[in-house]
């Protein structure tokens, strides 16, 4: 699975992972990919530089790559405090009410409500740069299309290759005239924040529209077979999130989180606004849909959704409330039924796309073959 771009970048496989698990990051990339590690949850610089240390030491000197979630317009002066102030208090009275519904009890006292959606924040995540432009990173990728010209500029003079994710060409085409090096296409059937055009029509519509800057298919790919179908849709790798939820490197610390993702179909998604206040696909849960329901208040712009709910999903993740427990997952969660090594599941990749070569391979030469006897 090589292409141009994974000769450049000096990986094996043409495969790039992204997973908020240090541990699952580095396993890609020991197992022939490029792990991307996801920073929005390092709200401490001093976490960020913890995790990479371990990165440095666990990645055989394999290279290795940074997601972060930053605006490309960059806001002066704006604080969590104020961002929090915008809260509406019907919000936060109908969280408590979903809650006190379900029975999820509050946290222990002192004990810190988990990580926080604040990587969007322009001051958080430059500090989140700041500690990671001090390691070897290969890649720095960006959730919200391009960084700020700045941060383009910072990782260019590093040699750090820097990508975005678009879901359109026409974002594709602004992301291109933004100086990035790579444009991630992810499709509709995607984990997380997605847009409205699935993958097999979105990623050779983007391959034409930046040409010649190379493409990675995102969404909805989780089989050899079909990163073979996305090179030949014009692109030069695939980029995998949703797979990595069940690896045994990943760890959820929720059986049943795990549990839930082993037994759902890919019809059991859905894309809600009711985690960050953007269009992101996920398991579709009682909390979705209470915040789907036209009857409920609506849900917050981002980054006002996130804050809010923050404290509510570490309440329902520790508590493990089956019905409202959910995550960011894609639609190819309805072929992650079993708990597998990261190894295992390059390793299935790799074949897979080896035998859809050879099929086609040799359709191709039965079709020479009936063109020389006709």
């Amino acid at each position: 699975m090589r292409t141009e771009l994974s000769r450049r970048l000096g990986i094996e496989h043409a495969l790039f992972g992204f997973t908020p698990f240090p541990a699952v990051a580095a396993a890609i990339s020991r197992a022939g990919g490029l792990g991307v590690l996801g920073a929005v949850r390092y709200a401490a610089p001093g976490d960020l530089a913890r995790d990479l240390d371990w990165m440095q030491e666990h990645t055989d000197g394999r290279p290795y790559g940074l997601d972060v979630v930053m605006p490309a317009r960059r806001v002066e002066g704006v604080t969590e405090a104020d961002v929090e102030a915008m809260i509406p208090a019907g919000h936060r009275d109908f969280v408590r009410t979903t809650l006190a519904e379900h029975g999820v009890p509050a946290l222990p006292d002192g004990e810190p409500s988990g990580w926080r959606v604040t990587g969007w924040l322009d001051d958080v995540a430059r500090t989140q740069l700041d500690v990671a432009f001090d390691y070897p990173i290969t890649l720095l990728a960006n959730a919200l299309g391009p960084p700020p010209p700045d941060i383009v500029r910072r990782a260019h003079a590093r040699g750090v290759l820097v990508a975005a994710l678009a879901g359109s060409a026409r974002h594709a085409v602004r992301h291109a005239e933004a100086g990035v090096d790579i444009v991630v296409a992810q499709g509709y059937e995607a984990g997380g924040h997605t847009g409205e055009i699935a993958t097999m029509v979105l990623t050779p519509e983007v391959v034409r529209a930046v040409d010649p800057l190379p493409v990675l298919a995102a969404g909805g790919i989780g089989s050899g077979e079909q990163a073979a179908a996305a090179l030949a849709l014009g692109a030069q790798g695939v980029w995998l999130g949703s797979l990595w939820l069940t690896t045994e490197e990943a760890g959820l610390t929720s059986g049943a989180l795990t549990a839930k993702l082993l037994a759902a179909g890919s019809g059991d998604t859905v894309r809600s606004r009711a985690l960050t206040g953007k269009p992101a696909r996920q398991l579709r849960t009682a909390w979705t849909d209470a915040w789907d329901d036209p009857a409920g208040p609506g849900t917050l712009p981002m980054p006002l959704q996130g804050l809010l709910v923050a404290e509510a999903l570490t309440r329902i993740q520790r508590y493990e409330v089956g019905p409202l427990l959910g995550t960011p997952v894609g639609q190819i969660v309805g072929r992650m039924d079993t708990v597998r090594s990261v190894r295992a599941v390059v390793d299935d990749l790799t074949r897979g796309f080896e035998r859809a070569v050879e099929r086609l391979n040799r359709i191709a030469g039965g079709a020479r073959e009936e063109d020389v006897t006709s």
